[in-house]
C-alpha cells in the first residue's frame, strides 16, 4: 500500500524554481533608473478586443541609457500604446513622435529608490509565499503517505528532504532580494 504514495522532489523543485522566475521577471521590470526594453513587458495594452504586450505592438529599443523608445507598427495603436504606459504604474511619462513613442527615464530620487526597494521586498514575499505553498504541498503528500503505510523512516526523511530543498529556495529570493535592494539603491 505504501508504494501508492509518491514523492516527486523534483517537481516541488521545479515548481519552487517557477517560483523564483517569476520573481526575477519581476525584478527585471523594475525600474533601477536605467532605461531596460524589459522594463515595459508586463505593460498590457487592449488592442484587436484583447489585452496584447507591447513588444507584440512594435519594436522595442533602448537607443540610449536614459531611453527607450517603442516604435509602434499600427499607426491607429499609438494612443492605446502611450495611455496603457500612462495608467500602468512605470512612473514615465511617454513622448509621442508620430509612430515612435519615447520614455525618457528620469533620474531616481531617494523617496523613489526606498518606495522601490519596498516594492521588491513585497515581489520576494510573494516568492516566499509561492515556494511555502509548494512546500505544503509535499508535506500533505507525506501524510498521506504515512496514514497510507509509509514507514516512519521514509516519512521523516522525505520532510527533511522538502524542508531542506525549501530553505535552500528561501535563501536564494533572499539573496536576490538583497542583491536588487543594493542595485536600485545605487546612485
Amino acid at each position: 500500500m505504501a508504494e501508492d504514495i509518491d514523492i516527486d522532489i523534483d517537481d516541488l523543485e521545479r515548481r519552487m524554481k517557477g517560483a523564483m522566475e517569476s520573481l526575477r521577471h519581476e525584478f527585471s521590470s523594475l525600474r533601477t533608473g536605467r532605461a531596460s526594453a524589459s522594463m515595459v513587458e508586463p505593460v498590457q495594452v487592449e488592442a484587436y478586443g484583447q489585452m496584447t504586450p507591447i513588444n507584440q505592438l512594435g519594436t522595442v529599443n533602448v537607443p540610449e541609457p536614459r531611453m527607450v523608445t517603442i516604435n509602434v507598427w499600427d499607426k491607429g495603436m499609438v494612443g492605446k500604446v502611450e495611455k496603457a504606459i500612462r495608467e500602468s504604474g512605470l512612473g514615465i511619462n511617454p513622448q509621442t513622435n508620430g509612430t515612435i513613442i519615447m520614455l525618457p527615464i528620469p533620474e531616481l530620487n531617494e523617496e523613489r529608490r526606498r518606495e522601490l526597494t519596498k516594492v521588491a521586498a513585497q515581489y520576494a514575499e510573494h516568492a516566499r509565499v509561492a515556494i511555502r505553498n509548494v512546500r505544503r504541498d509535499g508535506m500533505d503528500r507525506i501524510k498521506k503517505g504515512k496514514a497510507n503505510g509509509m514507514p516512519e523512516d521514509d516519512q521523516k526523511f522525505w520532510e527533511t528532504a522538502v524542508q531542506e530543498l525549501t530553505d535552500k529556495m528561501i535563501a536564494q529570493v533572499d539573496q536576490a532580494l538583497e542583491s536588487k535592494q543594493a542595485e536600485i539603491m545605487q546612485v
